[in-house]
């Protein structure tokens, strides 16, 4: 690893980066920040690749992802038990979120103090408290759960990067941080195979408190490389004051500008697919729960499978920013045929626009991060913070815009706005920059 005020810069093309090497036109390096904001330099053999460090943030992403969905899956038993409306579901998701950008944003400091691996397992701390709290079986638990597990959720992305960057070969970066990701997807599918039936034998309570023991097992297995992986660290580093101005600093970049446009478009456009794909089907084509589940279900299936494959192309095939582009063209032509289903669309052609919806939409956040940390270089934690609080933000403003222009002029008025979002997400990426 190199000195920790070494600068670096970073190359955008087929392998991704390359470690003090001269910056292209229109992408100058950003500035070394202050002490213990190691260079971008990953080792440049395929053999070291960080298989424990990979196994141990995908895992961590796993559970975390299925904590947040945990309530959703089970919104109707908690609804029925606590007398409340299901509806308030949308409430607790959009409260993790939004303080998940407080904490995206803060996180990069105490990262750089405290090491990665050990802001790791306050982030699954906080896991447990979301988990334990919920327990409880009040709605403040529950709403009190969602802030603690959103005050972690934004740190795992920036701890994960700072983590693997180092020591990832440059010729797999994108492909790494991608499999990564994988842990999105799969916690989904976890707590909405797993938790119903626990819910129906065992009730409500126990769905959350099944969690807890891996959740703790994986925050303690964490503690015996924790010295070995967090062996720089910043001791005197500024945890706020200026220190929380560093994301924002990095939006002087265009290629960071643009990027950060670019991941909000998407991160709402996938969340809108998600969120509205099962009522638009049940409505509007007349599918039944079982056959709007299985659609659903290939979204998301060709969004995990995906993600690595992505990763695979920008590292071998075409630059980030290209490869972000075609995610964006292909979810815009998802999103214009979504918007003109209708009860003669056979079943197999829905299925194929939420395979391409999935594959684009779903698929693009690996990459997306990978970019964030190669283009922020000496302050690739921040770099990622800000990604992440951008795709959060996404998540939050973009589905209440598009429930609004579907009540208002039908389901294509809001599919119409996801297209025309991405498209200008996908040009934006690949306009040419100047110096």
């Amino acid at each position: 690893m190199q000195h920790p005020d070494q600068p670096s810069a970073v190359r955008r093309g087929g392998n991704a980066l390359r470690p003090g090497g001269p910056a292209p036109a229109g992408h100058a390096p950003v500035a070394a920040g202050s002490a213990g904001q190691a260079a971008l330099e990953p080792p440049s053999s395929l053999r070291t690749m960080p298989l424990w460090p990979l196994g141990a943030t995908l895992a961590v992403q796993t559970l975390a992802t299925m904590s947040l969905f945990s309530v959703p899956a089970i919104a109707p038993a908690i609804a029925a038990n606590l007398h409340v409306p299901g509806t308030l579901v949308g409430v607790f998701v959009s409260l993790v979120y939004t303080v998940g950008i407080a904490s995206a944003l803060v996180s990069p400091g105490f990262i750089h103090r405290y090491g990665a691996t050990r802001i790791t397992q306050v982030a699954l701390l906080a896991v447990f408290g979301l988990l334990a709290i919920g327990a409880s079986g009040t709605l403040l638990g529950i709403g009190l759960g969602a802030i603690v597990l959103g005050l972690a959720y934004g740190a795992i992305a920036p701890a994960s990067t700072h983590l693997l960057v180092p020591n990832t070969p440059r010729q797999a970066f994108n492909m790494v941080m991608s499999l990564r990701q994988i842990g999105v997807p799969l916690g989904g599918v976890l707590g909405a195979v797993l938790l119903p039936p626990i819910t129906l034998a065992l009730g409500w309570r126990w769905a959350l408190l099944v969690q807890i023991p891996p959740v703790l097992a994986l925050l303690l297995l964490m503690e015996l490389p924790r010295r070995r992986w967090d062996h720089t660290l910043a001791t005197s580093h500024r945890l706020f004051g200026r220190t929380l101005l560093l994301p924002f600093q990095l939006l002087r970049e265009a290629a960071i500008r643009r990027l950060s446009v670019a991941s909000f478009v998407y991160s709402g456009t996938q969340l809108c697919f998600v969120a509205f794909m099962t009522v638009h089907l049940t409505t509007t084509i007349g599918f039944n729960l079982v056959q709007a589940g299985q659609v659903l279900a290939t979204y998301q299936i060709c969004g995990a499978v995906s993600r690595p494959i992505w990763g695979w192309i920008a590292d071998r095939w075409l630059t980030p920013a290209q490869t972000l582009a075609v995610h964006g063209l292909g979810m815009a032509l998802a999103a214009v045929a979504a918007g003109r289903f209708g009860p003669t669309w056979p079943h197999l052609a829905v299925l194929g626009v939420a395979a391409l919806a999935g594959c684009t939409a779903a698929g693009y956040t690996g990459v997306a991060y990978a970019d964030f940390a190669a283009l922020g270089g000496a302050r690739r934690t921040e770099a990622t913070g800000l990604g992440t609080a951008v795709m959060f933000a996404g998540v939050t403003l973009m589905p209440p815009a598009f429930s609004a222009l579907a009540t208002g002029w039908g389901y294509p008025a809001g599919y119409e706005m996801l297209a025309v979002l991405s498209l200008i997400g996908a040009v934006m990426l690949v306009l040419p920059s100047r110096r």
